[in-house]
């Protein structure tokens, strides 16, 4: 009975063996012979080669020392092992053993479970900052108010790095003032100038997609009215020189986006010319060079027929003045779900409100002593002012508290050391709404953990399909996707403008915007995984389109567009991630190899040895290709090593310079595309390279997606304890098509999702 309990609990997929007990040790003797042939004449007591030694182990008990067996599994099964030049064994010896490692490995885990003990987690800036839009209906960006955040095994929410520090205590103490200030609607917050400047961009073409289709430049930006007030716009110009307009105007109290484009043709739309004196105040000399479109629900500010030349210095927003009061705002509506009408009515009030707060702040049912410390701080307020004031002090204090900032997961009362549980539901709603949200549970969810019905396994896969379908999955499309494709990494880079004059900040923002459009389409369409290497679609705007030689795609937005060019299709054809995998003034074949080893295969190369001598890419004539001086590095027996690897991966992707446009020859030198693996595979260029990656190693890659995936969601680095859960999952994910949907609702599924173990004695 126990042991179906723990398979029904651990949803382990147990290969049961078909031979007898007998038969079973005679395949682990089979199995010791094997390693004494293959294996032991390099890791050995003596030679340790790779730090491993092998000499005298005991297959018949695997569970001693599974994450030495772990890691043999992974290096036979991948073909790492032997290594080319010695001795393999056959096939069908090779499946044997492979086999029944895996098999005594998931048996050991079924009888063994260890889902491991995630750290104390701290919000990052991201989860930071869509927490407290959603708890309070407010978008103002908060975590850039904090340091940026380390990372670890390629991901930003890792439990183990994200520390605490006493300058980031002192940031989150500002940030929940700023907060609380903003919420509340503070009527005595003091004026201050926001000055925002427009993007460069020498083309002057649409930046952003809540400008108009026909608009060339501008810029937006979404700016939080804290208060009703009178606000002062502030734009300058290039031309005429020094050219400056000052529009003074009474704005409702919230978020609007506020946007300013420049429109050189075209007729006049909707526009309204500007008075003098202006509404609320004067405006200033000299004279708009256009009209203001002075459409207030939207606080949209627009200059039409501009001169040639013209263009935006910045936009400065200075204010509040004149309050006229805290208003209706989407956040006060989310504070305030009471009014008192007499004094007396005013602390029940507070507790209500505190105590609504609270819960959806802490993620779980908010106690009388969560209650407590908090009340303080709102009578503090409240002496030293109005109501209100009071409930900004206290929401000031539980933006602070550690049950908001931390996402902590407490062991249940008089566990045994090393003991295995079930998470709670409100525990385990936290760990979903932030693995797809990056952010905190929905009422729904709460809700459906306070019924203690979350954890029914139909009930979760609808809360994971419902959470996938929200708009809020964008968190998970920007956080996962943008680490995993190195996307954020766009962002800083600077290629050489002598060496590519094409690039700027319009194709740059194209680049990102192809690759998460695409990543999101395999998401939300629920498309097989592997079309992330192969798919014949991908999403073009004119400016990338033209740099793809791609014809019949007009304008700045954004659209679907069918490839008939197989070198374009799938991650390895985006210039996003072939930028960001090149240097500044070159391409980098080690670069681009090394992040298809770690990312799609899972074999990482190991780090260079000390003392590595420089590539020179030129080399001493300076008429030689790239792949001519990557060979004369590789002669280096140090640099062989490795470079057998990866090198032959950077090659196949060489057509593509160091920005991702497509190439035929390195410095007046045809490019040979050609690879060869150190097992004699061979293949040529882009199309070569993921048919290859789709056909010989397509388990490997979605493997290795999956391990991905599996640290994301569970913010710490996997052990050899998670491996047989990870079978698990690729097995129940490989019968619903191997989507990423059903990869998610497999890991959420999983023990290491749903259960942890204890601090050991």
């Amino acid at each position: 009975m126990l042991g179906r309990v723990l398979k029904y609990l651990y949803g382990l997929v147990v290969l049961v063996a078909t031979t007898s007990p007998a038969g079973a040790w005679q395949q682990a003797d089979s199995s010791g012979t094997l390693l004494n042939k293959y294996c032991v004449a390099c890791h050995n007591d003596k030679a340790k080669t790779g730090g491993l030694s092998l000499q005298d182990k005991d297959l018949s008990h695997i569970g001693a020392d599974t994450a030495t067996w772990e890691k043999v599994l992974r290096k036979v099964a991948a073909n790492e092992m032997p290594p080319a030049g010695l001795p393999h064994p056959s096939q069908p010896e090779e499946k044997a053993f492979t086999d029944f490692l895996r098999n005594q490995l998931d048996q050991y885990a079924a009888s063994h479970p260890n889902p491991g003990q995630p750290t104390i987690h701290r919000l990052n800036r991201s989860e930071y900052s869509n927490t407290i839009r959603d708890l309070l209906a407010l978008n103002a960006d908060a975590g850039s108010k904090l340091p940026l955040d380390d990372s670890g095994y390629g991901f930003d929410n890792i439990g183990d790095v994200l520390s605490l520090s006493p300058v980031l205590i002192e940031r989150y103490m500002s940030a929940a003032r700023m907060v609380a200030r903003l919420a509340v609607g503070d009527t005595e917050i003091k004026p201050q100038v926001d000055i925002f400047t427009p993007v460069k961009d020498a083309r002057n073409e649409r930046i952003a997609d809540d400008l108009p289709f026909d608009s060339a430049g501008g810029l937006s930006v979404h700016y939080h009215f804290p208060v009703d007030a009178e606000y002062l716009f502030k734009i300058r110009m290039t031309t005429p020189p020094g050219q400056v307009l000052e529009l003074r105007i009474p704005v409702k109290a919230g978020e609007r986006p506020v946007g300013l484009t420049f429109m050189r043709s075209g007729a006049i739309r909707e526009t309204v010319p500007v008075p003098d004196p202006a509404p609320a105040g004067p405006l200033k000399s000299p004279p708009p060079v256009g009209q203001l479109d002075l459409r207030l629900d939207g606080a949209r500010l627009k200059l039409y027929d501009v001169p040639d030349g013209a263009a935006i210095t910045d936009l400065s927003i200075a204010g509040p003045y004149n309050s006229a009061g805290s208003g209706e705002t989407p956040s006060r509506q989310k504070i305030f779900i009471c009014r008192p009408a007499t004094a007396k009515d005013e602390e029940p009030c507070a507790r209500k409100i505190l105590s609504s707060l609270g819960k959806r702040a802490y993620r779980r049912p908010f106690t009388d002593a969560d209650l407590k410390p908090l009340l303080a701080f709102y009578q503090t307020g409240h002496k030293e002012g109005t109501f209100d004031n009071g409930i900004e002090m206290a929401l000031r204090a539980l933006l602070v508290s550690p049950d908001f900032l931390f996402r902590i997961e407490r062991d249940p009362p008089n566990s045994k050391p090393g003991a295995v549980y079930r998470i709670g539901d409100y525990e385990l709603a936290s760990r979903l709404s932030y693995f797809l949200w990056s952010s905190t549970p929905d009422d729904d969810l709460l809700n459906l953990a306070g019924h203690g019905k979350l954890k029914n396994p139909a009930v979760l896969e609808q809360q994971v399909n419902r959470m996938l379908d929200d708009p809020k999955s964008k968190a998970f499309v920007n956080n996962f996707a943008g680490q995993y494709l190195y996307l954020r990494n766009l962002t800083s880079l600077r290629p050489d403008p002598d060496q590519y004059p094409r690039f700027d900040n319009s194709l740059r923002r194209a680049f990102e915007q192809e690759s998460r459009l695409f990543f999101s389409a395999i998401l939300h369409e629920n498309r097989p995984l592997t079309e992330l290497l192969d798919a014949k679609f991908t999403f073009l705007n004119q400016r990338l389109a033209e740099f793809y030689g791609v014809s019949g795609v007009y304008g700045s937005q954004f659209r679907r567009v069918e490839l008939t060019d197989p070198n374009r299709g799938g991650i390895l054809g985006q210039a996003s991630l072939l930028t960001v995998t090149s240097y500044p003034n070159r391409t980098s074949v080690v670069q681009r190899g090394k992040w298809v080893l770690d990312n799609l295969l899972g074999t990482p190369p190991p780090p260079p040895p000390a003392n590595v001598p420089a590539l020179d890419p030129h080399g001493k004539d300076g008429k030689i290709s790239m792949r001519q001086a990557m060979e004369e590095h590789r002669a280096n027996p140090v640099c062989a090593s490795c470079h057998s690897r990866m090198d032959p991966i950077g090659f196949a992707l060489e057509n593509y310079d160091g920005i991702g446009a497509w190439r035929d020859k390195d410095r007046g030198i045809k490019i040979d595309a050609s690879g060869k693996f150190p097992d004699g595979t061979t293949f040529s260029g882009p199309s070569g390279l993921k048919q290859l990656l789709l056909t010989q190693h397509r388990d490997e890659f979605i493997s290795t997606f999956t391990e991905k995936l599996m640290i994301y969601a569970l913010g710490r680095g996997l052990e050899s304890y998670d491996q047989p859960a990870l079978r698990s999952i690729l097995s129940d994910a490989g019968n619903q098509g191997d989507t990423i949907p059903a990869l998610i609702n497999a890991i959420v599924k999983s023990p290491q999702f749903q259960m942890r173990r204890t601090r050991e004695q």
